[in-house]
């Protein structure tokens, strides 16, 4: 999908502090339109037909209906509208839950502007975002679950150079000791991870390791 802007949002959480908070991070930007906001995945419903946002932000754990049911229902009933779900810590089985209901991708609570308008951009030009503060037990569970959004896209090929440097970034190893390991300088590191990213649609290192344990790059 090519992005239009401004991207209009729907807002869902229960907790009316978490919702101004939000607000607060959409204000003197131009990007992100906030056309809605609902304390539960009822409302949410409600919201989502009268306005048809681009994103819905939800948070999973909600009274009268919980996000993954949302979820599921906006995707079946709107399947061009994207999802992103927001969660605490250690709701690891939740946020996989949320994905294989259909979200794009995911944050934490305490998110801040720059990953919350990256996030949404990504996941409405029809990519996945993985928040960067994902530890390494949820990338695993991910990477196990039945949630696949490379399933109808192109067999993307990578060379000798470019499998070992995904298989480093996959073993946590910075661009500095990537060049070190392989004799290369960091701006050459730092350019094939650019090529790595484009081809795979990552806009981090978790993204990466999670299209590479998909695609049998990488085994853990």
């Amino acid at each position: 999908m090519n992005p239009s802007f401004p991207i209009k949002v729907v807002i869902a959480d229960d907790h009316e502090i978490f919702r101004n908070g939000f607000k607060l991070l959409l204000k003197n930007q131009n990007e992100l339109e906030l056309v809605g906001e609902a304390e539960n995945g009822k409302d949410l419903l409600d919201i989502v037909s009268e306005q048809l946002p681009d994103v819905v932000v939800t948070d999973i754990k909600m009274p009268v209906m919980d996000g993954i049911e949302a979820c599921k229902t906006i995707k079946k009933l709107y399947p061009s509208i994207e999802v992103i779900a927001l969660s605490m810590f250690n709701e690891d089985n939740l946020i996989v839950d949320m994905l294989e209901a259909g979200a794009r991708g995911y944050l934490l609570k305490n998110t801040n502007k720059n990953e919350l308008l990256l996030a949404a951009k990504t996941v409405h030009e029809g990519n996945t975002y993985y928040c960067t503060a994902t530890s390494a037990r949820l990338t695993k569970m991910i990477a196990e679950s039945k949630f696949n959004p490379y399933r109808n896209q192109p067999v993307k090929t990578f060379t000798a150079r470019e499998q070992d440097i995904i298989k480093s970034i996959c073993q946590q190893y910075t661009n500095k000791e990537i060049a070190q390991a392989l004799k290369l300088s960091f701006r050459t590191i730092e350019s094939y991870r650019e090529k790595i990213h484009e081809k795979t649609g990552a806009k981090n290192s978790i993204g990466v390791v999670i299209y590479a344990i998909k695609h049998g790059l990488f085994e853990i």
